[in-house]
């Protein structure tokens, strides 16, 4: 049996199993425990990479570039700046000597080349170490290229994911507020949290467009700097990834006083509700009517299709790990409507309300779990005996290891998975994998069908990770 280590175990809840709900979350990992979560830098680095228009420099050893390079399946649809990913390439004479002056080397011919509307310049581990000083260096090129150059504190040792989260949302304030002349719509709103993941905010903002909503900007889907400079002047934000956006929303709403809300576009249920949210916020009964023939024309003509997949599918079991919780709560109501229950779910970056709510939506006997490891993963897929693990690049080999079908919900996906549209790539997807024929092939899925439950997990996970 695969033991839970004593400082992870108040991080873990079996609905069902306890009279109350307790559960830890908001740590740092556990030392040793081998974290699914990232470092500040990657936090920062993927809220920021989609503004298209944008120079990206990257301050630090080549190894970071490659880290993020791609990693994010954002398209624009203009520039494609964003996706060179340029780095000051450290070496040992740096480390020794300091980077600053190869810094604004680098920063001064990009600028000159590329002429970018702005550029972010990303501190990495050793930036923090050696001392450089990128602020000043962002400053003096600032002043003699006439663009704006910011700092992206986020030196990954200085904490989590969502510690990037956080260096990034500050990053975008220094933006936002600079343009005062734009007209915008009174019925307007801004997108935070979205990121335009194989063409998903072109869909959302389809969705508005028939509504009669204006979309100021994405932030930082299909991003531009413009956009976001005029950020300030729309009525409402609508947050979609809550755990890496919120903050930005809170900081707007102080300083400009735009409220916010918090939505998701991932299945029929919540894409409807955020679109209603914003639909009431205005009390417009134009946009009311909109949105009300909106939804009725789109869910009319995905039903049949996610009914034809529920039966094919009723009765099986998923697990679900993702980055951020508000991804999580959609899943679990989307797989609903495919007949399929929710035997695990768990996220990086969720809270207790998070949590709390999990609790509330998912069925008896469900494990609920914050910043798990591969080896607990694994473990709870085997005594549930799950056929579909929903997560990321790095949950992707765990799931193939134990002839489990995989579904990509994360940041490198390549299929639109928002809007009611995103709901039946999903189906097709989740179908397509669970019924797929190459896990008969799997030793790990041949061992689990012959040895189900409890006491033979341990020997499932030996296989499947051998």
């Amino acid at each position: 049996m695969i033991e839970i280590l004593d400082a992870r175990k108040d991080q873990i809840f079996e609905k069902g199993a306890q009279d109350t709900f307790e559960m830890t979350c908001e740590k740092v990992s556990v030392a040793g425990s081998v974290s699914q979560r990232a470092c500040v830098f990657c936090g920062s680095r993927v809220v920021l990479y989609p503004i298209a228009d944008a120079l990206h420099l990257i301050h630090g050893p080549v190894g970071c570039a490659a880290y993020t390079w791609d990693i994010r399946g954002s398209l624009s649809s203009g520039p494609e700046l964003h996706r060179l990913s340029f780095s000051t390439d450290l070496r040992e004479n740096e480390v020794i000597y300091g980077g600053e002056k190869k810094l604004y080397a680098a920063l001064t011919e990009l600028i000159e080349t590329y002429k970018p509307k702005a550029a972010f310049v990303y501190a990495t581990c050793i930036i923090g170490l050696i001392g450089d000083d990128i602020q000043a260096v962002c400053k003096k090129v600032a002043a003699e290229q006439g663009i704006d150059v910011i700092p992206v504190h986020s030196e990954g040792f200085r904490g989590t994911k969502k510690d990037g989260y956080k260096a990034a949302c500050e990053a975008l304030y220094r933006l936002i507020g600079q343009d005062d002349k734009a007209v915008v719509s009174q019925h307007s709103i801004n997108i935070l949290g979205d990121f335009n993941l194989a063409g998903e905010t072109w869909i959302i903002k389809e969705y508005y467009k028939r509504m009669g909503v204006e979309v100021v900007s994405c932030m930082t889907g299909d991003g531009r700097i413009d956009e976001i400079r005029r950020a300030h002047k729309a009525s409402m934000n609508v947050v979609q990834c809550s755990g890496s956006m919120t903050y930005l929303a809170q900081m707007m709403q102080e300083t400009f006083g735009i409220p916010f809300e918090r939505v998701s576009y991932f299945g029929i249920e919540d894409t409807a509700e955020a679109l209603y949210t914003v639909a009431w916020h205005f009390h417009d009964a134009a946009i009311l009517q909109n949105t009300e023939e909106l939804v009725r024309e789109e869910v009319n003509r995905i039903y049949p299709e996610v009914e034809k997949y529920r039966q094919e599918l009723t009765g099986r079991k998923a697990a679900i790990y993702v980055g951020g919780s508000f991804k999580a709560f959609s899943l679990v109501k989307a797989l609903r409507h495919l007949g399929i229950a929710t035997a695990i779910v768990g996220s990086q970056t969720g809270n207790k309300e998070d949590y709390e709510y999990l609790e509330e939506i998912c069925d008896p006997g469900t494990i609920i779990v914050d910043d798990t490891n591969p080896l607990e993963l694994s473990r709870f897929m085997a005594e549930k005996n799950v056929d579909l693990l929903i997560g990321g690049v790095k949950e992707r080999p765990i799931a193939y290891k134990m002839g489990v079908a995989f579904c990509d919900h994360n940041h490198e996906r390549k299929e639109a998975l928002a809007g009611f549209a995103g709901m039946i790539n999903f189906c097709r997807e989740v179908y397509a994998s669970v019924t797929s024929p190459v896990w008969q092939f799997s030793p790990a899925k041949n061992l689990r069908t012959k040895k189900e439950g409890t006491e033979d997990a341990s020997e499932f996970c030996q296989a499947a990770h051998s």
